[in-house]
């Protein structure tokens, strides 16, 4: 089929490669016109799309079109964490809502700590009753619009801190970031809860590699457009307090749109579970309770915390560093955050591909030394070119390995319980989005503000996320979940 897809003859564009493909991959990016076979006509491009979208990965029933609505909402809330997590809203805050006070990052981080928190110890129980009830998409739409509504109303917040009392706006705008943020991740956890559904184990790789990738797009797509607005804003000397809550409202409605299409597409295949008896929680505590039974499963929720924390200083703390430490200003910072979207996407797609053929293991394994190798040129950069080959490696190794350990959760969850173990995922990344940037920030107080040595610190996340990555028998860990299933 490859060696098929680079060239074209005489009957690669007869009668059978006629406009009937509505599919994803089809419809939604061309469509062949029946006609007599000719030789000038163009290379079968139809086979180089089936190279690459395969639909020998998916689960038997499964349609192209599910799986693009199931990316699409990977594409709709990525834009929530490039935009008000990392680039544009965190920097308001703490410069604009907090008035530069020495407590502004503190508030910034307990906001999301506390959200963390929250999901922390809600989302395996809500994923329990999910699973009981079938209830994966309805309650995926309630977390969207909570998530959508409460990003919105971030809109508002300079009202508050424009006023007579400024730490009403702090009050303000920590408690909608709070909400938000509680409920993107649910989002984040039920949507990855249906890749099982979609994919088989072989392919789980590839198509968790095609939502990071396709996330990656709309989070450069939101900034890109609130890139744009606040260059034109500030060439008319508009203030932050004006053009910040515009960029939160463009964020608010590329997320609810881009999330209609994934409640368009994307059915609920599973199906009520009338045997498993009593409440969410008690069925959770059942699980951690049989968790000798899923010994797997839970290495990999400890090599998560390591490695994730570790993910979570990138993300929280990269822009931070890029200013503070080697010299960039803002909007340099903003062109380097998407170009990492960029590399991000590009890791997530095409390493897919390679988690599939080498193994879930060995590949997550070599994203975790590419991140080691990030900390030690993060380190020792002096100028702004050495940052750039860092941010371009942290690019690559970012969507890969988030992109793995999503695949490697779904592999390794039983298929009743899915949305009940992508919670208990959702659990374990959550806590090493506390563990990380805390650690970074303890080691940085600790040593009088040298972020370099934080930044170094920070590789050991990453080796302990190797160490505890050496256990992990996918097969074993398979053969468990399929015999959950099957009891």
């Amino acid at each position: 089929m490859a060696a098929a897809a680079g060239r074209a003859t005489c009957t690669d564009h007869g009668v059978g490669a006629r406009a009937n493909d509505a599919r994803f991959g089809g419809h939604f990016l061309w469509r062949h016109r029946v006609g007599p076979p000719l030789c000038s006509r163009r290379p079968d491009l139809k086979g180089v799309r089936v190279a690459l979208f395969p639909s020998s990965v998916l689960q038997p029933g499964v349609r192209k079109r599910e799986v693009f609505g199931w990316a699409m909402y990977d594409f709709a809330n990525s834009g929530y964490t490039t935009v008000v997590i990392t680039a544009v809203f965190a920097a308001y805050f703490v410069g604009g809502i907090a008035k530069g006070a020495p407590w502004a990052a503190f508030a910034w981080t307990l906001a999301l700590s506390i959200s963390y928190a929250l999901v922390m110890v809600t989302m395996p129980a809500i994923g329990a009753w999910a699973d009981r009830r079938a209830a994966k998409k309805r309650v995926l739409v309630l977390a969207t619009a909570g998530c959508v509504l409460a990003t919105a109303a971030l809109a508002f917040t300079p009202r508050f801190a424009s006023g007579s009392a400024p730490l009403v706006g702090v009050g303000v705008a920590m408690a909608l970031v709070i909400v938000s943020n509680t409920f993107y991740s649910y989002g984040e956890s039920l949507t990855g809860a249906f890749l099982p559904e979609l994919a088989t184990a072989e392919g789980m790789g590839k198509v968790s590699g095609w939502g990071w990738a396709f996330g990656y797009v709309g989070g450069m797509l939101t900034l890109g457009l609130c890139l744009a607005y606040v260059l034109w804003a500030q060439s008319r000397g508009l203030p932050a307090s004006q053009f910040v809550p515009v960029t939160v409202l463009v964020t608010a409605v590329v997320y609810g749109l881009a999330a209609c299409v994934t409640f368009a597409l994307l059915p609920e295949r599973s199906t009520p579970q009338p045997g498993r008896a009593g409440g969410a929680m008690r069925q959770l505590l059942h699980t951690l309770r049989e968790a000798r039974r899923y010994r797997d499963f839970m290495w990999l929720l400890a090599c998560t915390v390591c490695y994730q924390g570790g993910v979570a200083v990138a993300i929280t703390l990269a822009a931070i560093y890029a200013e503070q430490v080697i010299g960039f200003v803002p909007h340099e910072t903003m062109v380097l955050i998407f170009v990492l979207n960029l590399a991000a996407a590009a890791g997530a797609f095409g390493f897919g591909y390679v988690q599939d053929r080498l193994g879930h293991r060995l590949s997550l394994g070599a994203t975790l030394v590419a991140w080691v190798l990030v900390c030690i040129v993060a380190a020792a950069a002096t100028t702004k070119g050495g940052f750039w080959v860092a941010a371009a490696i942290a690019g690559l190794a970012m969507g890969s390995s988030q992109s793995a350990g999503r695949a490697m959760t779904g592999v390794l969850a039983p298929p009743t319980q899915l949305a009940e173990f992508f919670g208990l995922w959702t659990f374990a990344t959550r806590l090493a989005s506390i563990v990380g940037p805390l650690s970074y920030g303890a080691i940085t107080w600790v040593t009088g503000g040298n972020q370099r040595v934080a930044i170094l610190a920070t590789a050991g996340l990453f080796v302990a996320g190797l160490l505890l990555l050496v256990p992990i028998d996918m097969r074993r860990g398979r053969a468990a979940a399929l015999g959950d299933a099957a009891a």
